[in-house]
């Protein structure tokens, strides 16, 4: 009797204390960011998809993945020059996707490298604003990396390399919207828009990955074109931290719809590059190039394009002593590499926290930033 009794108090004490969170940001907005992010301080970023074929950037805008949308969107006469010099007439974005082929792609390899980088958690493109997704969904037919290219699950394997390598967390970069996806083009088109895309499209497969993949950390992006009532934000993070595999560990941004950079969601983005040279009252996080002209693969990188070992370790001090995460970018190859100017610095740096981990992980910021140059 006294052992049922015990049992129904603590039945009772966990019922309690447990949260649920409801679909409005005023309840999500109370949701902590885990410990693990706030200790972490250091993740690679990789921007990796059918933009990798093309790799070239004209204008050192930072924006190499961004390919499809200067030469038909903007159709900056760069591109479409470059286009009508190199490619049959005719030739489409789709045609580059069988060159996405990922041939040379080792995805143990590229565990450790992030391993010996010293860092704590990844995040994959796993669907950039070009709607190609590596991994097989089921709403994205024929425009994934098992269908086209490189007929390989990359997200999936990278995520298992990941977890064979250990204390390295896998995360998920997702696009809400697509540039040229129809159901969104018509969406955007109604007054007030419909929401065929978000519910055909970009929710289902956000609740897909998380099932199959179970990520810790979920960048969202892309999400400018819309409210969050469109994409349905506050319903899916609802699920996300109330019922989801990962409800417990899992951590994400404030990009889920226009006016929530900032102000929503779970640690803050605001803008990429975000460096506020001070302490911030939120937990947020910079995510910043090592190639400094390019987030995806440029095949016309130079050496001195590469930031050096003095501003990386640089920015991570600020960043770290201002309360920030450091998210370091990185552009593999359309044939599965990760070039060898971006491994010695990954591994240089890996050298350094090393030594001086001590005093990156899992510290917190002093009252005063910086005294003189010294962060």
């Amino acid at each position: 009797m006294i052992a049922l009794f015990t049992l129904f108090v603590l039945l009772a004490f966990s019922s309690a204390t447990s949260v649920r969170y409801e679909a409005d940001w005023k309840s999500l907005d109370t949701r902590p960011t885990p410990d693990w992010f706030d200790n972490g301080k250091f993740g690679i970023f990789i921007h990796w998809g059918i933009f990798s074929v093309p790799s070239i950037d004209f204008d050192h805008n930072n924006h190499s993945e961004w390919f499809w949308s200067f030469w038909k969107i903007n159709q900056s006469p760069k591109y479409v020059d470059f286009m009508n010099k190199n490619y049959k007439p005719g030739f489409s974005y789709a045609d580059f996707g069988p060159q996405f082929t990922c041939e040379l792609f080792e995805p143990d390899q590229w565990a450790d490298i992030f391993k010996h980088a010293g860092a704590k958690y990844i995040v994959l493109t796993a669907k950039h604003h070009e709607g190609f997704t590596l991994w097989p969904s089921n709403y994205s037919w024929n425009w994934n990396a098992v269908d086209v290219g490189a007929h390989r699950d990359l997200a999936g394997e990278l995520k298992a390399a990941v977890d064979r390598v250990g204390g390295v967390r896998f995360g998920m970069y997702f696009s809400q919207f697509e540039w040229f996806n129809p159901l969104h083009i018509e969406d955007l088109k109604r007054k007030p828009p419909t929401r065929n895309y978000p519910n055909m499209v970009s929710y289902p497969q956000m609740i897909e990955f998380v099932n199959n993949y179970k990520p810790e950390l979920i960048w969202s992006d892309g999400d400018w074109a819309g409210d969050a009532d469109y994409w349905r934000s506050t319903e899916f993070l609802q699920w996300l931290f109330n019922e989801s595999p990962v409800k417990d560990s899992i951590a994400v941004n404030d990009r889920w719809g226009s006016g929530t950079w900032g102000r929503h969601g779970g640690y803050w983005n605001v803008m990429d590059h975000y460096d506020p040279g001070h302490l911030v009252g939120h937990k947020w996080e910079n995510c910043f190039n090592l190639d400094r002209y390019s987030w995806g693969y440029r095949r016309t990188m130079t050496s001195s394009d590469v930031r050096t070992m003095l501003e990386l370790i640089n920015e991570l001090a600020r960043t770290i002593a201002c309360g920030g995460n450091l998210l370091l970018n990185i552009g593999p190859t359309a044939d599965g590499r990760i070039v060898a100017a971006f491994e010695l610095r990954l591994r240089q740096l890996g050298r350094w926290l090393q030594t001086n981990g001590e005093g990156v992980y899992g510290t917190k910021p002093w009252i005063y930033q910086n005294d003189s140059n010294i962060w």
